[in-house]
């Protein structure tokens, strides 16, 4: 999910962001010979359960992201098939250090209440999503802004010195300038994650109501939502964006298992599905199950095991390397996920521009090394491996643990959480006894998004509670070069010392097999493992 970046000389304006995504393919899913198409029609979708409200600066699960996503719109866009960048709600950006950006917005954009979108309502929902008190979970992408200290201080306990931050200066109800506090040249593709969308005026006169109802400026907007089991959305017909909806109404189908969506999406009863069970993958049974409603794409995404360093006995490299040398990746793929997902052996999604192939040398299967680390290691006990049992997450991380156990001689156990939502809470609130499943989608097209999130210091997705102190100087290096491919050579040498860390065990790379029903002529996978909204097409009954 992260797109290649180009580098902006002096006085460039950026009015579209032309990008190269390697390797990057696709099926729209399109019925041939198919009747017409309903724009009337109701669409559904599997769903796992949101941790939180449906905020943009609180939500970074893929339960929540699926509502969030077409709720709201924010100053880039990128194209489902190949993750290329477009100007969304943003007329026109423009730099001359890739430190001061001006941003311009479309004029004319109304949120869901009627009222106009205004430059205020990017400044005053960024405040909001760096401002400590606040508690939001994506407070870190803001922190290359200048003044981003003042708001939410490195100290936890000390009181920030203000609710502002310094470098967000409205030029205008159109148009706002931003200043980092180093050149930085990801930041105009960085803003179109979904955490730098606007906020109404109403959200700061009553959040919690919001809350209840959430109220954005996407092609969808709120219905309801009902715990465990749906969230319903429909089309804003006001909306003004490229990415229209070609439907009336969507229906997010919370499920607690996968194997039962599967059977709801071949009974038609749910029409889209973003991954298939492991008991469809087995044996390419799905081939015969889907035709030609089987949907291709290609994900920018990975797969780790996080090991937490909190965890007694877990902070401990040769516990790390054994485990990771013990996994037989091929062995897995090929059997349990049946050649939909491929071993990984670096941090950063194969397709990324910096991704580099080997990167994780204890990432190969190698029972010696393996007996031998895990002998050094001194550890006594049991292994665990967590997650959420939605998800079809299970069979492959029961696999992991009993290549983990059959090649070490200790015990590893599967631990199940119920939902996505509690999964996430146990993992961000540091409750972790053991190991615990850790994915990564890209949120937008760079080498940066798959490290400073996950292994900076304190960042928003730090699973493993990993602290390196050489690798935040160089990822604070590689986000103060202006020059992006001087940038991404930084980041690939953080990339470096992580891999020699293992604070996460990388595992697969999922390929992209999705699903739709046969109620749908068309349909798309986004790069985000997300249905691709703006390309589905309800058949006419």
């Amino acid at each position: 999910m992260r797109r290649s970046r180009r580098l902006w000389g002096p006085t460039v304006v950026m009015t579209s962001l032309a990008l190269v995504l390697a390797a990057c393919g696709g099926g729209s899913g399109s019925s041939a010979g198919a009747g017409g198409t309903d724009p009337d029609g109701t669409v559904s979708v599997y769903g796992t359960e949101p941790q939180n409200a449906l905020v943009p600066t609180n939500t970074n699960e893929l339960g929540g992201t699926k509502a969030v996503q077409p709720m709201f719109a924010a100053l880039v866009g990128f194209k489902g098939a190949d993750a290329q960048p477009f100007n969304l709600m943003a007329d026109s950006i423009t730099t001359t250090d890739s430190k001061v950006f001006d941003i311009k917005i479309k004029q004319g954009w109304k949120f869901h209440d009627g009222t106009e979108v205004k430059a205020h309502n990017f400044i005053d929902a960024w405040n909001y999503g760096a401002y400590a008190p606040n508690g939001q979970l994506n407070t870190d992408f803001f922190s290359n802004i200048q003044g981003y200290k003042d708001v939410h201080p490195e100290d936890k306990n000390a009181k920030p010195a203000t609710d502002k931050m310094s470098g967000l200066v409205a030029k205008g109800d159109y148009e706002f300038q931003v200043t980092l506090d180093a050149p930085f040249s990801v930041f105009s593709i960085k803003i179109g994650y979904t955490a730098f969308a606007p906020l109404p005026d109403s959200f700061f006169k009553d959040p919690k109501a919001f809350e209840q109802h959430p109220i954005g400026n996407g092609p969808l907007k709120f219905v309801s939502r009902t715990p465990n089991q749906d969230i319903k959305l429909t089309r804003f017909d006001d909306y003004k964006g490229d990415d229209k909806v070609k439907f009336k109404n969507l229906d997010i189908k919370i499920y607690s298992s996968q194997e039962t969506a599967y059977q709801d999406l071949l009974s038609g009863r749910v029409d889209f599905m973003e991954a298939l069970p492991p008991s469809a993958v087995a044996g390419g049974k799905y081939k015969n199950d889907l035709g030609d409603r089987l949907v291709t794409g290609h994900l920018l995404g990975i797969s780790t095991i996080a090991v937490p360093y909190y965890v007694p006995g877990y902070n401990n490299l040769e516990l790390r390397k054994a485990i990771s040398l013990a996994i037989d990746r091929a062995q897995i793929t090929k059997t349990v996920m049946n050649d939909t997902y491929v071993p990984a052996d670096g941090y950063i999604s194969q397709g990324i521009p910096g991704a580099r192939p080997g990167v994780c040398q204890f990432c190969k299967f190698d029972p010696a090394a393996a007996k031998e680390a895990f002998a050094k290691s001194g550890f006594k006990g049991k292994l665990t491996i967590a997650s959420n049992a939605d998800g079809g997450r299970k069979e492959p991380l029961v696999a992991a643990c009993n290549s983990i156990k059959n090649t070490l001689g200790v015990e590893c156990d599967f631990v199940p959480a119920t939902d996505f939502g509690q999964w996430r809470s146990i993992v961000n609130g540091k409750k972790l006894t053991g190991m615990g499943r850790s994915d990564w989608s890209a949120d937008y097209p760079s080498i940066e998004d798959f490290l400073n999130p996950i292994y900076k210091t304190g960042g928003s997705s730090n699973d493993s509670s990993y602290s390196n102190p050489q690798v935040d100087s160089i990822l604070a290096q590689a986000d103060a070069t202006a020059d992006k491919d001087a940038a991404v050579k930084l980041y690939q040498q953080a990339e470096d010392l992580i891999a020699k860390d293992l604070p996460s065990i990388p595992v697969w790379d999922e390929m992209g097999v999705a699903a739709k029903s046969k109620n749908l002529k068309a349909a798309a996978l986004d790069f985000r493992r997300m249905p691709d909204y703006s390309s589905i097409e309800v058949l006419k009954k």
